[in-house]
């Protein structure tokens, strides 16, 4: 989690360089670009396309930030989801950016061991990159609100040693970021380091940081104000490599 905190603090504070850190701004310099990342984790992986607007900024352009759609599919054998919420419940505090970082309830913990996900999921997204080398970039992107759908398969459910079968789970169909534990849904984050092989082409290496979610239709977890809870989340730290074509 402390990944994903430094994402946030990334983004925001490159952001307030962006906005208020120049002294003479030039009007900024727009581009597209287009990547395929692929990434792989333990009993899982992931294939992403994305579609991006650039804004480069500041007088050395070395600032760039964009909004894009990015487009996941997720993958993976026997994989196990915990409770996703609600924040109180799970973590020592739901407020919005210290959920990240705040401490783990896994006494409220439920698991739900999914067999077969397979999800696909459209969101938008936003980027902050920095070049800090006449080839050498490095950035992270982050999803903000999107959709998913996906394959309907069975999941083990285990709560306080006791296991039952839902032979038909399915993913969250609607994603949001609200930081941390308050998420809903599929949601990728990437920190990326990005080398230019030519004017237009670069290769770039990710560390990819995933939320997956999926609901049980037929079992639930009660939690301790007696809320019945259907969500489950996987957390994935996964590595790849992308392509990624700008113009």
């Amino acid at each position: 989690m402390r990944i994903i905190s430094f994402l946030f603090i990334f983004l925001f504070y490159g952001t307030q360089v962006l906005i208020f850190g120049q002294s003479n701004p030039e009007k900024p310099f727009s581009r597209h670009s287009i990547d395929i990342v692929g990434t792989s984790g333990q009993l899982q992986g992931t294939a992403a396309a994305a579609y991006i607007y650039h804004w480069s900024l500041g007088s050395s352009k070395r600032w760039n930030i964009g909004l894009g759609a990015r487009y996941t599919t997720a993958f993976g054998a026997k994989v196990d989801y915990t409770t996703a919420g609600p924040a109180k419940f799970t973590r020592g505090t739901d407020f919005p950016f210290a959920v990240v970082v705040a401490s783990q309830r896994t006494e409220n913990w439920d698991t739900l061991q999914v067999q077969r996900p397979f999800t696909h999921s459209l969101n938008l997204t936003f980027n902050l990159a920095y070049r800090f080398a006449p080839n050498w970039s490095i950035g992270s992107n982050i999803d903000l609100i999107g959709a998913t759908i996906g394959r309907t398969t069975s999941g083990v459910f285990t709560s306080n040693g006791n296991t039952r079968i839902d032979p038909a789970v399915k993913p969250t169909g609607f994603n949001l970021l609200l930081t941390g534990d308050n998420d809903r849904g599929t949601l990728n984050s990437e920190f990326f380091i990005q080398y230019s092989l030519q004017k237009h082409w670069q290769l770039k290496g990710v560390y990819q940081f995933l939320f997956t979610e999926y609901q049980t239709q037929n079992l639930s977890q009660q939690a301790p104000d007696g809320t019945t809870v259907n969500r489950f989340r996987n957390k994935a730290n996964n590595v790849g490599i992308g392509l990624v074509y700008q113009w």
